[in-house]
């Protein structure tokens, strides 16, 4: 389904575990970064294949040659310490972005399943939304520095692997491949007592992975955050114009 909202162009996208929210000010981006998606998860399946150890590593691993987005998934596996795969959808989120600004968008935002990947001439506002916390729904992000990958993981309510119980782990970054590996390394650390010392001993672990602005935790009702976190406003989710950050 494809909507306009305020000039923009949206439309959601499904390509197997792929599910998409995409927006531009061009609906011909749309297409093309459908196409960019289909493209690189084919690549990406193709190298698993011959190298399986790829998808089910938890550590970093080492590629030599391959497509492009198995090397950016080994960068970013590598720059947080955690397995490639952690990093598949902010990846292809990127990817598609680059495609859609290369086709001449000025605004190009792919979200995958939490992580989003976001190029804009102007403010975007995101909301987070994990589980039933009380501030999900409600919070959310006001984006002014692009380009830049938004990532939330969350060790209780999210389909992805966490080794931490954290309510959601949102960080910023310079793009969303690094944002999805290093929202995943934050939350796996988020976890156990002494919920303050939990907390900022993540916050500082996840701006130490290069590339990081800013990161944000909610845990046991307690809030952390650090870096370059952007203006945190009140949302509506239901508005046509918030980006969704879903963690589920």
């Amino acid at each position: 389904m494809k909507t306009t909202v305020s000039g923009l162009f949206r439309e959601k996208f499904q390509h197997k575990e792929t599910v998409c929210t995409l927006t531009s000010d061009k609906p011909g981006a749309l297409q093309i970064a459908k196409s960019s998606l289909i493209r690189h998860r084919e690549a990406l399946e193709a190298y698993i294949g011959e190298n399986p150890v790829f998808q089910y590593a938890l550590q970093p691993v080492s590629v030599d040659g391959g497509p492009e987005v198995v090397r950016l998934m080994a960068e970013a596996g590598e720059r947080a310490g955690v397995g490639p795969m952690a990093a598949v959808a902010g990846v292809l989120a990127d990817l598609a972005v680059e495609a859609m600004l290369r086709a001449g968008a000025r605004v190009a935002v792919v979200e995958d399943g939490g992580e989003a990947s976001i190029v804009s001439d102007g403010a975007i506002d995101v909301a987070l939304q994990a589980g039933d916390v009380p501030l999900s729904r409600r919070v959310g992000f006001r984006l002014t520095n692009f380009p830049v990958g938004v990532a939330t993981s969350s060790g209780l309510f999210s389909h992805a692997l966490s080794l931490g119980e954290a309510e959601a782990v949102t960080v910023f970054a310079e793009n969303a491949g690094v944002a999805d590996a290093a929202a995943t390394a934050v939350a796996n650390v988020v976890k156990g007592e002494a919920e303050q010392g939990v907390i900022e001993g993540a916050v500082k672990l996840g701006l130490s992975i290069e590339g990081v602005r800013g990161v944000f935790i909610l845990f046991k009702g307690l809030i952390g955050m650090g870096g370059d976190i952007p203006d945190i406003i009140q949302v509506n989710p239901e508005e046509e114009t918030t980006i969704k950050l879903v963690v589920g």
